[in-house]
């Protein structure tokens, strides 16, 4: 599963990463069921009104979509910038899972002011944070979001499923093996306990979680306790 989080406290709302976009998804073998824009719409969210949005990572099913939110800043690791636009792009198997397209809607966004760097842990909003992990990338940020039932940590592809962290296995996908088994780690220790953790693609998050009404069951409210231990 590809998925789009969506943060809100108060009359405050902040997207974490932008999916993949539609053109660009045959060429992937993709074929995408629900778009970014409609599931922000059954949840009353117009993009144009979004002021923050953290992208985890570069690669194109999380960054795709960026001219979906004209008016916000991006929140980006400084090294994964780098690491889009520097010389691993010449290894055809590092550059495999970015969209160029996507690369340099992020670089127009940087020269028009609207890309805000971190190096490390950074603050978003209040209780809203990010962390670089690296591993997957060598730029990938975890976002821990102070919520009703505790810290929980969105992972990202610091563990794609729940599998690659609870049983040390490494996603093949990968630019550093140690610092992806060092981000197992650093997540239980953001979140608190492991509950709290979600993986960036697992399907098991839309069955665990209860879902959002009128949404089918593809959104679902990560605030909430889980259905199932």
């Amino acid at each position: 599963d590809f998925y789009v989080w969506l943060l809100r406290s108060g009359g405050q709302t902040i997207v974490v990463d932008t999916g993949f976009r539609v053109v660009g998804a045959p060429e992937r073998g993709r074929r995408i069921l629900r778009p970014v824009e409609v599931a922000l719409a059954d949840l009353q969210c117009d993009p144009a009104t979004v002021a923050d949005v953290i992208i985890t990572h570069l690669h194109y099913d999380h960054a795709g979509n960026l001219d979906l939110f004209p008016n916000a800043t991006f929140h980006l690791q400084e090294r994964e910038m780098g690491f889009a636009t520097g010389r691993h792009m010449c290894v055809g198997c590092l550059r495999h899972a970015f969209d160029v397209e996507d690369v340099v809607r992020m670089v127009r966004a940087l020269y028009a002011g609207r890309v805000q760097f971190h190096s490390g842990d950074g603050q978003v909003a209040p209780g809203v944070s990010v962390h670089h992990v690296g591993g997957h990338t060598d730029g990938l940020q975890m976002v821990r979001v102070d919520t009703a039932r505790g810290p929980l940590v969105l992972a990202s592809d610091a563990s794609h499923f729940y599998a690659n962290m609870e049983g040390g296995l490494p996603f093949p996908i990968v630019f550093n093996l140690g610092e992806m088994a060092a981000g197992w780690a650093l997540a239980r220790r953001l979140a608190g306990q492991d509950d709290r953790v979600v993986p960036g693609h697992d399907p098991l998050v839309r069955a665990l979680y209860p879902a959002v009404e009128g949404s089918g069951g593809e959104t679902v409210a990560l605030h909430l306790p889980p259905l199932a231990p």
